[in-house]
């Protein structure tokens, strides 16, 4: 009799050992890729919404142009003078922002710090050029 309730008790420690690898797959599928899906596609609707007049915009087409009314469901692009396009919201892929480029105050500081690499490189190279001339 011991020997079939050792049997009966790796039987269900099998079967935990079974379960356990499905479910840490799971777990895994759900941090590495529907929680990051999901954020991303909030991200997406949020931008969507926030679509007004005047934005440049892409398209998933790959129409590049500039929102000039916004409807419900809709966007008129106009992608050149005369020329203008409507749209699903939808189709819109991304809102083109331009980054303005802040001066760099310590130029000073910048070009001190490339002269000695600058001095560093050409006696480097001065150095094998003096060997084979002696």
């Amino acid at each position: 009799m011991p020997l079939t309730t050792f049997l009966q008790a790796a039987g269900s420690g099998s079967l935990l050992m079974t379960i356990l690898p499905f479910g840490l797959i799971i777990v895994i599928f759900y941090f590495f890729i529907i929680r990051p899906q999901n954020k991303k596609q909030k991200e997406t609707e949020k931008m969507i919404a926030a679509v007004k007049k005047g934005d440049k915009v892409v398209t998933i087409g790959g129409i590049h142009g500039v929102v000039s009314s916004t409807k419900e469901q809709t966007v008129i692009v106009k992608v050149d003078d005369d020329a203008k396009i409507e749209f699903s919201r939808s189709a819109i892929a991304s809102v083109v922002t331009d980054k303005v480029e802040k001066p760099v105050k310590s130029d000073k500081k910048i070009a001190k710090a490339e002269e000695p690499a600058a001095a560093a490189e050409t006696g480097a190279a001065e150095a094998p050029a003096a060997e084979e001339n002696k």
